[in-house]
């Protein structure tokens, strides 16, 4: 079984949005969901699950708190990697790179696009931090949620990041675990390609 073919792949970028849409077709739920790896300028590790919002040219981009673990690990190593499984293509796409930023007005964007009570969430949320018990965050929503009626004001810790990707790599279940794996590397703006054993 062959990945795809070679000579026809260019752009790497192109070639995971094609399977993204195939996988929102088939993932029960969150087809956009991958695992974020970030590590501690030591290299101790972590990872955990984000939602992926959209891929550009400036990379793959997820929101998150900037105060949480995760957003204090970026800001001290900006290196990440994430990894896509769609369990029902029997596929995963691995991608590695630098971190950056997003600017505010892209933030506050998709801030207000979220629903009224995730927006909340987020403002009420201290990511990461202990938390005595459920109810402390239940009351916190509650009484948030009364003193702003209107508009929910961004948190001003609450952030967007990209992943540039660097790498990419396409691995496809192949019979007898032959699978087929496919790794892109970003070189002098364009992109180079080679197979890989499974």
């Amino acid at each position: 079984m062959m990945l795809l073919d070679d000579s026809k792949i260019g752009d790497p970028l192109e070639m995971f949005r094609q399977w993204l849409k195939e996988a929102e077709a088939s993932e029960p739920n969150d087809a956009n969901a991958a695992a974020l790896a970030t590590s501690t300028p030591e290299g101790n590790p972590s990872v955990r699950m984000v939602l992926i919002k959209r891929v550009d040219d400036r990379g793959f981009c997820f929101f998150t708190n900037a105060e949480s673990r995760k957003g204090r690990q970026l800001k001290s190593n900006s290196r990440a990697a994430i990894c896509f499984h769609w369990k029902s293509l029997r596929r995963q796409v691995r991608v590695e790179g630098r971190v950056t930023e997003m600017e505010a007005a892209d933030v506050d964007a998709y801030f207000h696009s979220r629903s009224r009570k995730s927006q909340i969430s987020a403002a009420v949320s201290e990511q990461s931090r202990p938390l005595a018990n459920r109810q402390t965050l239940e009351e916190k929503f509650r009484s948030f949620a009364e003193e702003h009626p209107g508009d929910v004001p961004r948190p001003p810790y609450w952030s967007g990041f990209f992943v540039y990707a660097e790498r990419i790599e396409f691995w496809m279940n192949g019979p007898d675990r032959l699978h087929d794996r496919l790794l892109f590397t970003r070189e002098h703006g364009g992109w180079s390609r080679i197979r890989l054993y499974p």
